[in-house]
């Protein structure tokens, strides 16, 4: 009798130790779920302004990325470099493009800063998350080493800057149809018939996906050249904003003014800028009326098939089940661009000798398609097919930026303020909301670094590593603040300093890429904005606050120095 009490027991006891441990096993697979670094999808628009997507006030259709800015966040206040080659490096590094060695371009102007090739004291995302055991892709726009045509030196490229696989273009501009630099990893290739670099670059980034076999997570850059000129999309996609935009470029902008201030994005306080005074109002009597349109149309489709793109992307994450754990950012890299090509000599029809099948294209602009036909610049061509080479001009990028002042090349919001949209369902359960603390892309880095559990390097390469200048915005992804001094900015002689909510900017005189290198630049041809007030920078306070302009133009002098801004090189 008492054994079988005992057995009774020692049965119960037994149990419910199992049960216990089953308990502790399946909480510690969820933590353990739960814990798993995620993967990261980095993906760059090119020259588009701040007001475009539709979920920042814009009428152009970007459903796929309205779902993820519904699901996710908004960002209101995060910035760019002001021009494309300076912000892809500091994307990449976590620093500012000053100190990775692409101060301008991708041309050696003497000096460390703006030697114009990614420096070796600086390492990418791809570096960083490869030692963590991520797989690395790539697809898109790399411009961040110069392109040389004969025997490149290959220290830059993706595959040699921590990405296992990459498709794209090593330079900048060029056809969307044809574009110049096209590279198959290391290899320079001609594009196959029907080829077109936001459809090509999507089907790429799908397929890295796709064949990604590893329990390790991803990390993959989708870096689009939608919507940089030239204006180029498909017919079928342009035919959609037939139409759209016959009532002008006013018109656009008030409209997306008063959306903007509906969705949130910006307050009734702030001005809407004036007109640019060097833009026409807009009429029926408005000199190339059609061709005009044309190009807004145009632009409309390529960001249009852009999100398509994107929503190719996360529609192959859903069907792996994937989407929970991944963290997504949209960003931009600078505001609207207002060239309009004039500076490019239109090709020479005498010249033109029809490529040959297989033919690497070398040319930022072409002088004849690959069928054979010349291709024409500005209001020579029309907007859309290969053979028309435009740009929508700075009556457009106005509209584009809308509420601010500038553009590319300049550090008023207007060059320098992008969207953000950040997704990652496993972490951000509460989606559609805004996130108004500013933030700048050397943050990207630190994030991925904070999210991934990588180590960020001290040395690499047998190289002394610069420490990241950016910090995580996983505090901001659940609303609290950022601790941080300021933020600076510096493009061909243009500066700013944001120190909380004030703004301390400078824009440089035409051509003025050198300038005085005497101290008493740090107090020379600044404005003060209060950005709480007046973000859209239309009221100079300077006068009224001589104490914070004299701290902060030495903030930014301090800063110029470390970074090698100062001394600047001549031309």
């Amino acid at each position: 009798m008492t054994f079988a009490k005992d057995t009774s027991y020692g049965l119960w006891l037994f149990t419910l130790l199992l049960i216990f441990a089953y308990s502790c096993q399946s909480g510690k697979s969820r933590d353990e779920k739960n814990a798993s670094p995620p993967n990261i999808i980095l993906i760059m628009g090119d020259d588009m302004g701040y007001s475009d997507l539709a979920c920042y006030g814009g009428e152009i259709r970007t459903p796929r990325l309205d779902a993820l800015a519904e699901g996710g966040l908004r960002f209101t206040q995060f910035y760019n470099t002001a021009r494309c080659c300076p912000t892809r490096a500091s994307l990449l590094t976590g620093l500012y493009p000053q100190q990775a060695g692409i101060g301008h371009m991708v041309n050696d102007r003497g000096t460390p800063a703006f030697q114009g090739d990614l420096s070796d004291q600086a390492v990418t995302i791809a570096e960083v998350l490869k030692e963590a055991g991520y797989a690395t892709y790539m697809s898109g726009k790399w411009h961040v080493t110069p392109y040389v045509i004969e025997n490149p030196d290959k220290k830059n490229w993706p595959i040699q800057r921590g990405f296992d696989q990459f498709f794209g273009m090593i330079s900048g501009a060029g056809s969307l149809y044809d574009p110049r630099s096209l590279t198959d990893n290391n290899t320079y290739i001609a594009p196959q018939d029907g080829f077109y670099c936001t459809t090509d670059f999507t089907d790429r980034a799908v397929q890295y996906i796709r064949d990604h076999s590893s329990d390790n997570p991803f990390f993959l850059y989708l870096s689009y050249t939608a919507a940089h000129w030239p204006m180029h999309a498909p017919a079928a996609a342009v035919e959609k904003y037939k139409g759209h935009y016959d009532a002008g470029w006013d018109a656009m902008r008030e409209a997306r003014y008063d959306r903007m201030k509906e969705l949130g994005l910006i307050k009734e306080a702030w001005d809407l800028t004036m007109r640019d005074s060097l833009i026409l109002p807009w009429s029926d009597d408005i000199p190339d009326r059609d061709w005009e349109l044309a190009n807004m149309e145009v632009y409309a489709a390529m960001v249009t098939l852009m999100d398509e793109g994107i929503g190719r992307v996360v529609d192959e994450l859903d069907a792996r089940g994937e989407l929970e754990n991944t963290l997504i950012f949209f960003l931009q890299d600078n505001g609207a661009c207002a060239e309009e090509l004039g500076w490019q000599k239109q090709p020479d029809e005498a010249d033109l000798i029809p490529m040959q099948p297989g033919e690497i294209q070398t040319a930022m602009v072409p002088s004849i398609t690959r069928d054979g036909k010349p291709v024409k610049l500005m209001k020579n061509g029309w907007p859309g097919p290969p053979d028309g080479y435009t740009a929508y001009g700075r009556n457009w990028a106005n509209v584009s930026n809308t509420p601010f002042r500038e553009y590319k090349h300049w550090v008023h919001e207007g060059g320098i303020s992008t969207p953000l949209i950040v997704h990652w369902p496993e972490k951000i359960s509460k989606g559609g909301e805004l996130r108004n603390e500013p933030a700048h892309l050397i943050d990207i880095m630190a994030t991925c670094v904070d999210v991934s559990g990588a180590n960020y390097p001290s040395n690499y390469n047998g190289k002394s590593i610069l420490p990241m200048e950016g910090k995580s915005l996983v505090s901001i992804f659940e609303n609290e603040s950022l601790d941080r001094e300021a933020l600076y900015w510096e493009h061909e002689g243009n500066r700013a300093v944001r120190m909380d909510q004030w703004k301390l900017i400078s824009k440089a005189s035409k051509n003025s890429f050198i300038w005085d290198q005497t101290d008493e630049l740090s107090l020379q041809n600044w404005e003060l904005f209060d950005m709480e007030e007046d973000r859209t920078e239309m009221h100079d306070v300077a006068s009224q606050h001589p104490d914070l302009v004299s701290q902060m133009s030495d903030m930014w002098m301090v800063w110029a120095r470390r970074t090698g801004i100062v001394p600047r090189p001549g031309r």
